[in-house]
Protein backbone atom coordinates (compact mmCIF):
# COMPACT_ATOMS: atom_id res chain seq x y z
CA UNK A 1 0.00 0.00 0.00
CA UNK A 2 1.36 3.53 -1.33
CA UNK A 3 2.07 5.79 2.15
CA UNK A 4 0.80 8.79 2.20
CA UNK A 5 3.85 10.62 3.06
CA UNK A 6 4.32 10.68 -0.92
CA UNK A 7 1.80 13.39 -1.06
CA UNK A 8 3.32 16.82 -0.65
CA UNK A 9 1.11 18.62 1.50
CA UNK A 10 2.03 15.41 4.34
CA UNK A 11 5.58 15.03 3.62
CA UNK A 12 6.46 16.65 7.05
CA UNK A 13 4.63 14.08 9.22
CA UNK A 14 5.78 11.32 11.36
CA UNK A 15 4.57 7.79 11.16
CA UNK A 16 1.91 8.55 14.46
CA UNK A 17 0.75 11.46 12.32
CA UNK A 18 0.12 9.68 9.39
CA UNK A 19 -1.24 6.89 10.60
CA UNK A 20 -3.84 9.56 12.27
CA UNK A 21 -4.54 10.88 8.84
CA UNK A 22 -5.23 8.07 7.33
CA UNK A 23 -8.26 7.07 9.66
CA UNK A 24 -10.01 9.98 7.70
CA UNK A 25 -8.84 8.74 3.95
CA UNK A 26 -10.53 6.13 1.69
CA UNK A 27 -8.72 4.78 -1.17
CA UNK A 28 -10.16 4.57 -4.57
CA UNK A 29 -8.47 3.53 -8.36
CA UNK A 30 -9.53 5.13 -11.37
CA UNK A 31 -9.21 4.40 -14.76
CA UNK A 32 -7.71 5.99 -17.77
CA UNK A 33 -9.93 9.31 -18.38
CA UNK A 34 -12.20 8.47 -15.40
CA UNK A 35 -13.97 11.74 -14.68
CA UNK A 36 -12.29 12.41 -10.99
CA UNK A 37 -14.46 15.48 -10.43
CA UNK A 38 -17.26 16.70 -12.56
CA UNK A 39 -17.01 21.22 -12.89
CA UNK A 40 -19.39 22.75 -11.08
CA UNK A 41 -20.54 19.68 -9.17
CA UNK A 42 -21.78 19.90 -5.65
CA UNK A 43 -19.08 17.37 -4.52
CA UNK A 44 -16.54 18.74 -1.59
CA UNK A 45 -14.15 15.71 -1.38
CA UNK A 46 -10.14 16.63 -1.45
CA UNK A 47 -8.13 13.88 -4.18
CA UNK A 48 -4.38 12.90 -2.79
CA UNK A 49 -2.49 11.75 -5.75
CA UNK A 50 -0.63 8.27 -4.54
CA UNK A 51 -0.08 7.31 -7.95
CA UNK A 52 -0.68 7.94 -11.73
CA UNK A 53 -1.60 11.77 -12.39
CA UNK A 54 -4.68 13.52 -13.05
CA UNK A 55 -4.99 16.75 -15.54
CA UNK A 56 -7.38 19.50 -15.05
CA UNK A 57 -9.32 20.67 -17.40
CA UNK A 58 -12.20 23.96 -18.12
CA UNK A 59 -14.33 24.18 -21.32
CA UNK A 60 -14.81 27.03 -23.20
CA UNK A 61 -17.58 28.35 -24.56
CA UNK A 62 -17.54 26.41 -27.97
CA UNK A 63 -16.98 23.43 -26.02
CA UNK A 64 -12.81 23.26 -26.67
CA UNK A 65 -10.85 21.93 -23.68
CA UNK A 66 -8.21 24.24 -22.22
CA UNK A 67 -5.52 21.91 -20.17
CA UNK A 68 -4.96 24.06 -16.52
CA UNK A 69 -2.61 21.39 -15.73
CA UNK A 70 -1.28 18.05 -15.13
CA UNK A 71 -0.69 17.00 -11.13
CA UNK A 72 1.68 14.06 -10.66
CA UNK A 73 1.82 11.49 -7.80
CA UNK A 74 1.79 13.90 -4.45
CA UNK A 75 -0.37 16.46 -6.08
CA UNK A 76 -3.60 17.38 -4.30
CA UNK A 77 -6.85 18.70 -6.14
CA UNK A 78 -10.10 19.74 -4.96
CA UNK A 79 -8.85 21.18 -1.98
CA UNK A 80 -10.77 24.85 -2.95
CA UNK A 81 -14.73 23.61 -2.60
CA UNK A 82 -13.32 21.68 0.45
CA UNK A 83 -12.42 25.25 1.93
CA UNK A 84 -15.03 27.42 0.35
CA UNK A 85 -18.20 25.02 -0.29
CA UNK A 86 -18.65 26.83 -3.74
CA UNK A 87 -19.63 24.11 -7.07
CA UNK A 88 -16.21 23.23 -9.13
CA UNK A 89 -14.36 25.30 -10.43
CA UNK A 90 -13.16 22.92 -12.92
CA UNK A 91 -12.98 19.35 -14.27
CA UNK A 92 -10.40 16.36 -13.64
CA UNK A 93 -9.81 13.46 -15.11
CA UNK A 94 -6.95 10.25 -14.77
CA UNK A 95 -4.50 10.67 -17.17
CA UNK A 96 -3.49 6.79 -16.46
CA UNK A 97 -4.25 4.23 -13.67
CA UNK A 98 -4.59 6.53 -11.03
CA UNK A 99 -4.83 5.80 -7.39
CA UNK A 100 -5.89 8.74 -4.96
CA UNK A 101 -6.55 8.69 -0.98
CA UNK A 102 -10.31 11.00 -0.29
CA UNK A 103 -10.97 13.28 2.22
CA UNK A 104 -14.44 15.01 2.84
CA UNK A 105 -14.39 18.70 3.95
CA UNK A 106 -15.15 17.86 7.60
CA UNK A 107 -11.73 15.43 7.65
CA UNK A 108 -9.68 17.57 5.58
CA UNK A 109 -10.58 20.88 8.19
CA UNK A 110 -9.46 18.32 10.71
CA UNK A 111 -6.24 16.86 9.68
CA UNK A 112 -5.41 20.70 8.98
CA UNK A 113 -6.15 21.76 12.20
CA UNK A 114 -4.83 18.29 14.23
CA UNK A 115 -1.31 19.09 12.46
CA UNK A 116 -0.13 22.82 11.30
CA UNK A 117 2.13 21.88 8.77
CA UNK A 118 0.06 20.33 6.69
CA UNK A 119 -2.20 23.71 6.92
CA UNK A 120 1.13 25.66 5.85
CA UNK A 121 1.87 23.24 3.09
CA UNK A 122 -2.04 24.05 1.75
CA UNK A 123 -1.18 27.62 1.97
CA UNK A 124 1.59 27.51 -0.23
CA UNK A 125 -0.59 25.45 -2.95
CA UNK A 126 -2.63 28.01 -3.08
CA UNK A 127 -0.51 30.54 -3.74
CA UNK A 128 1.00 28.61 -6.49
CA UNK A 129 -2.53 27.95 -7.73
CA UNK A 130 -2.93 32.00 -7.67
CA UNK A 131 0.49 32.39 -9.40
CA UNK A 132 -0.28 30.04 -12.19
CA UNK A 133 -3.61 31.39 -12.97
CA UNK A 134 -1.85 35.03 -12.85
CA UNK A 135 0.64 33.80 -15.71
CA UNK A 136 -1.93 32.31 -17.95
CA UNK A 137 -4.31 35.37 -17.60
CA UNK A 138 -0.81 37.39 -18.75
CA UNK A 139 -0.12 35.08 -21.27
CA UNK A 140 -3.59 35.12 -22.88
CA UNK A 141 -3.83 39.05 -22.43
CA UNK A 142 -0.13 39.91 -23.57
CA UNK A 143 0.51 37.17 -26.29
CA UNK A 144 -0.20 35.87 -29.54
CA UNK A 145 -0.83 31.99 -30.05
CA UNK A 146 2.17 31.35 -31.67
CA UNK A 147 3.83 32.74 -28.72
CA UNK A 148 2.05 31.21 -26.18
CA UNK A 149 2.99 28.23 -27.61
CA UNK A 150 6.90 29.12 -27.36
CA UNK A 151 6.21 30.15 -23.75
CA UNK A 152 5.20 26.73 -23.19
CA UNK A 153 8.37 25.04 -24.81
CA UNK A 154 10.37 27.44 -22.45
CA UNK A 155 8.76 27.09 -19.12
CA UNK A 156 8.93 23.20 -19.52
CA UNK A 157 12.54 23.44 -20.80
CA UNK A 158 13.63 25.77 -17.74
CA UNK A 159 13.77 23.20 -14.75
CA UNK A 160 15.50 20.84 -16.96
CA UNK A 161 17.76 23.09 -18.58
CA UNK A 162 21.54 22.30 -18.06
CA UNK A 163 24.65 24.14 -17.41
CA UNK A 164 25.52 25.01 -21.01
CA UNK A 165 21.95 26.45 -21.68
CA UNK A 166 20.43 23.18 -23.46
CA UNK A 167 18.02 21.59 -22.23
CA UNK A 168 15.97 18.12 -23.03
CA UNK A 169 12.13 18.04 -22.32
CA UNK A 170 10.87 13.82 -22.13
CA UNK A 171 8.77 13.31 -23.75
CA UNK A 172 7.96 15.14 -26.53
CA UNK A 173 5.10 17.17 -25.31
CA UNK A 174 1.59 15.56 -27.47
CA UNK A 175 0.70 18.66 -29.86
CA UNK A 176 -3.07 18.45 -28.20
CA UNK A 177 -2.02 18.79 -24.53
CA UNK A 178 -0.19 21.91 -25.58
CA UNK A 179 -2.61 23.30 -27.07
CA UNK A 180 -5.40 22.38 -24.38
CA UNK A 181 -2.92 24.53 -22.06
CA UNK A 182 -2.14 27.64 -24.42
CA UNK A 183 -5.94 27.79 -25.34
CA UNK A 184 -5.22 27.35 -29.15
CA UNK A 185 -5.15 24.49 -31.78
CA UNK A 186 -3.35 21.31 -32.36
CA UNK A 187 -2.37 23.20 -35.91
CA UNK A 188 -1.18 25.78 -34.47
CA UNK A 189 1.32 24.10 -32.25
CA UNK A 190 2.56 21.74 -35.29
CA UNK A 191 2.94 25.07 -36.99
CA UNK A 192 5.11 26.76 -34.47
CA UNK A 193 6.96 23.35 -33.94
CA UNK A 194 7.99 22.83 -37.41
CA UNK A 195 9.53 26.74 -37.31
CA UNK A 196 11.60 26.02 -34.73
CA UNK A 197 12.63 23.00 -36.24
CA UNK A 198 13.59 24.23 -39.27
CA UNK A 199 15.35 27.46 -37.34
CA UNK A 200 17.08 24.83 -35.34
CA UNK A 201 15.70 25.91 -32.01
CA UNK A 202 14.26 22.52 -31.19
CA UNK A 203 15.17 19.09 -32.55
CA UNK A 204 13.61 15.99 -31.90
CA UNK A 205 15.92 13.86 -30.36
CA UNK A 206 15.03 9.77 -29.59
CA UNK A 207 11.86 9.90 -27.41
CA UNK A 208 12.71 13.69 -26.38
CA UNK A 209 12.71 17.53 -27.76
CA UNK A 210 16.18 18.76 -28.01
CA UNK A 211 17.09 22.41 -27.25
CA UNK A 212 20.33 23.29 -27.96
CA UNK A 213 19.86 27.03 -26.46
CA UNK A 214 16.98 27.86 -24.58
CA UNK A 215 18.10 31.34 -24.29
CA UNK A 216 17.38 31.39 -28.28
CA UNK A 217 13.59 30.50 -27.18
CA UNK A 218 13.47 32.89 -24.57
CA UNK A 219 14.77 35.77 -27.45
CA UNK A 220 11.56 34.91 -29.37
CA UNK A 221 9.45 36.53 -26.63
CA UNK A 222 10.90 40.10 -26.88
Amino acid sequence: MVKLDVVGILSDLDDAALADVEKHVRRRVFQPGSEIIESEGDSSDVFLILSGAVRVVNYSLSGREVTLEEIGVGGCVGHLAAIDGEPRSACVLAVGVTEVAMMNPASFETVIKNHPTVAWRVIRELARIVRASTRRIVDVSTLGANERVIAEIFRLAQPVAKDDGSAIISPVPVHSDLAGKVSTSRETVARVFGSLARQGIVLKQGDGLFIPDIARLEALLG
